[in-house]
């Protein structure tokens, strides 16, 4: 089962206190009106996905073939774009927002994101290099790799060998963060723990790939919308109507008996005796 997750902006990191007086860590993602822009099906794309966008672009920095992307799917420009697999049952309508009522608190999630880009790092802070010797007979290479090559054979230094080079900026997926609060109408998720990327950085929330969903988790949209429906629909609205309160229900007849108690006291008051 793969349902859709999200685009969430990280507004950066804080803390939460606990029943029990114990502090969590924890990082506020922000979802900005998380729509569908494009779907992709197995029938003809060979496989079933949702192209996602949140937050708002300017139409005057897009290109005339984006303007026209937006156009077609009835939805304003989108300043990111990702694209997440799903199953067919998730499939939602081009133009509709993604829900961001699908998680609930205690569920596990996966965060996507571009790590904080670090620049062009050494072997030692890069990989983890211990370095050469400090002093006996080093001089001016202490935070050198030391020999990277071969023999004669194969006489060359193999593809992917950990060197200096860029450190960060990478694709990384931090797994199995727990979710801590949910709210609704700010469009906010607060997870347990760190996720990558630095403030103000688009990540993609999605359900964990090695965590069981919660059994209160709805697994289809139909479910998910009538569990919605249920839980804001006014009292007044519902199909069984409001619960009376037990003060009502215990008064109501007492109040009934009262009024005939009046009436015919009333009634009885209002006999004229008889002159003796």
């Amino acid at each position: 089962m793969r349902r859709a997750g999200l685009i969430a902006q990280k507004m950066g990191m804080t803390r939460v206190f606990m029943d029990d007086g114990a502090h969590v860590p924890v990082t506020v993602l922000k979802v900005d009106d998380c729509r569908v822009v494009a779907q992709r099906r197995a029938e003809v794309h060979g496989y079933d996905a949702l192209q996602l966008g949140v937050g708002t672009a300017k139409v005057k920095n897009l290109s005339k073939a984006v303007r026209g992307h937006y156009a077609k799917a009835k939805v304003e420009p989108k300043r990111k774009l990702a694209e997440i697999r799903v199953s067919p049952d998730w499939l939602l309508d081009v133009g509709s927002q993604v829900p961001l009522r699908q998680f609930v608190q205690g569920q596990f999630v996966d965060v996507t994101g571009t790590s904080i880009g670090k620049g062009f790092a050494g072997g030692m802070k890069r990989h983890g290099f211990a370095g050469l010797r400090a002093s006996h007979g080093v001089s001016v290479s202490h935070r050198a790799l030391g020999s990277t090559g071969n023999s004669q054979d194969p006489g060359r230094v193999f593809k992917g060998k950990k060197m200096p080079g860029q450190m960060g900026r990478t694709r990384v997926t931090t797994q199995n963060l727990e979710v801590v609060a949910l709210d609704d109408a700010r469009g906010l998720i607060v997870i347990k723990g760190a996720v990558p990327g630095s403030k103000g950085g688009y990540v993609l929330v999605r359900d964990a790939g090695k965590k069981a969903l919660p059994e209160d988790a709805a697994l289809t949209p139909d479910a998910l919308d009538a569990r919605t429906a249920e839980e804001g629909a006014p009292e007044d609205e519902r199909p069984d109507g409001p619960e009376p309160d037990a003060e009502t229900a215990a008064e109501a007849p007492a109040e009934e008996g009262a009024s005939d108690d009046s009436g015919a006291g009333g009634a009885e008051g209002g006999e004229e005796k008889p002159d003796e």
